[in-house]
This record gives C-alpha cells, sequence and structure tokens, in this order.
C-alpha cells in the first residue's frame, strides 16, 4: 500500500479484496457490528451518519471513529481522530463494495488523512500486511461462514526469543502444529488448548503467520502470527468461532488459552 497524494495535498493508501456474496451479504460483514466482528475484532457500529463506531483490539486499545456517509449496500466512511496516537492526524477510512459477475465483490478500503510531510507514510504503508492478512479472513469467512455471527476471542502473549521466527518456532512447537503446510489437517498436543483443522495459508518466514479453518473447538478460524513491535515480539491468537452456541464455547475455552498463553508466553508486568 505505497502512499500516494494528489493535488490537494491529501495522502492516501487503498487496498481491495475479492469475496464471494451479494453486496448485500458482504455488506452485513463489513459494515455491522456482529458481521465485523466474525473476521476483525470486536465491534460495535450505530448504522447511520454521525453514528459510532468502535473496535476493540485488546483490554484498552479501543479504536473510535465517526461514521460520516452512509450508504448500504455499497460505500460508508469514517472519521478517527485517535488511529496514529497523540499528534497523529485525523484519518478518513472509506468502504466500498463493487458487484462483480460471477456472484463476487471487491471489496476496497482508503485511509485518507492530511499532512505537511511524510512523518506518518511508513505507519500507513505497514498497514498492507495486515490488511492482506485480514482480507483473507474475511475471504474464508465468507465463503464458509457468510451469515453466521460468531464468537471472537482475542489472545496476546510474548515470546522470549528475541527474533519472530524464533518465537514463531516456540509457539507452533508448544501448539503442535509446528511446520504444517497448506492443505494440512493439524491438531494441538496434548496439554495445548483445543485447536483442530485445515491450514488455509501460511506466512512468509519474515512475517510468520498461520490461517486455520477450524472444526475444533468449534467450526470456525484461527489466525496465529508474530508481530515483533518495540523491541518484543508479541504474538497473537484470535479465534472466530461460529456453529451451535459460540458464545458457550468461548466462555469455555477462553479461560484454558488465557492460562496456557499466561504460562508460556507472559506479556511483561505494567509498571505501576
Amino acid at each position: 500500500m505505497p502512499v500516494k497524494k494528489d493535488e490537494t495535498g491529501r495522502r492516501y493508501v487503498e487496498a481491495e479484496v475479492e469475496v464471494p456474496g451479494t453486496p448485500e451479504e458482504v455488506w452485513q460483514a463489513i459494515a455491522t457490528g456482529p458481521g465485523i466482528t466474525s473476521w476483525f475484532v470486536p465491534t460495535e457500529v450505530e448504522e447511520r451518519v454521525g453514528g459510532a463506531v468502535t473496535a476493540n483490539f485488546g483490554p484498552g486499545m479501543d479504536s473510535l471513529a465517526t461514521i460520516t456517509a452512509w450508504d448500504p449496500p455499497h460505500r460508508f466512511a469514517a472519521d478517527s481522530r485517535d488511529g496514529m496516537g497523540p499528534g497523529g492526524p485525523t484519518i478518513a477510512t472509506e468502504w466500498s463494495v463493487e458487484a462483480k459477475a460471477g456472484g463476487t465483490c471487491i471489496v476496497r478500503v482508503v485511509h485518507a488523512w492530511f499532512a505537511d510531510g511524510d512523518d506518518w507514510d511508513a505507519q500507513f504503508e505497514g498497514h498492507e500486511h495486515g490488511w492482506r492478512s485480514f482480507f483473507r479472513i474475511l475471504r474464508l469467512y465468507l465463503a464458509h461462514f457468510r451469515g453466521q455471527h460468531g464468537a471472537n476471542l482475542q489472545l496476546m502473549g510474548v515470546g522470549s526469543e528475541p527474533t519472530a521466527s524464533e518465537a514463531w518456532v516456540a509457539l507452533t512447537g508448544r501448539l503442535g502444529i509446528a511446520g504444517a503446510g497448506p492443505g494440512r489437517r493439524v491438531q494441538s498436543a496434548a496439554g495445548a488448548p483445543a485447536l483442530a483443522g485445515q491450514v488455509e495459508s501460511i506466512g512468509p518466514d519474515e512475517h510468520p503467520e498461520l490461517l486455520l479453518r477450524l472444526d475444533a473447538p468449534a467450526p470456525g478460524i484461527a489466525h496465529l502470527f508474530a508481530l515483533p513491535m518495540a523491541g518484543q515480539v508479541f504474538l497473537p491468537v484470535r479465534l472466530y468461532l461460529f456453529g451451535n452456541q459460540p458464545a458457550a464455547v468461548a466462555a469455555r475455552e477462553g479461560p484454558a488459552w488465557q492460562a496456557w498463553m499466561a504460562r508460556h508466553f507472559p506479556m511483561p508486568a505494567q509498571p505501576g
């Protein structure tokens, strides 16, 4: 997502993906709280101009935006003033849905901002890998769980290893799913939380990542990756659970996952 500029000084990045579904089905996935929660992060949406969008990326990590355009099932836009942290520019994000032949749609997202220089360009360019990953989850959700509203489990650990590749080997090794390739079925080892399904995709060595289509602990999707940041390697694990009573499954499995992550990949203690 290279940064582009227009004659007004507006800077922007954009990304798109082709997904299965009608515009109405895709709109439900990208523009409603239950839909977004089913493939992204827990999100609440007030579906109107002036409505709030609240996306939760973890404890104390809410992203807030205000809807500025609302045209279902084709387009919506929202402004966020806190997305880049203190002193950052207001970010205008626009989502659009374009119907294609053969029962698919193009989903496009554009982040735009005004700035005198390139201070924020690198951070926006870094969104490319993140959107590619989430777009793979969106495509998988619409292909196999379209219209279902599930339960979302977000877990986080920190590796003691100095590099992303080493921390990734530790995570997947302890889970018993190391070396998994696309199309292969995997199942977590004894003593690890329940996790079983088919590998949909893996990331390159420089961006370790694993996307699974689950049959245990429930039908769904698992997304695991390694994220170097601030001198540490974070290890997010995201589970999107569907099927029969997914909230009950999440309530049962969540504590087991949290305890396992805390034991093997504890988060650093927060300063008092």
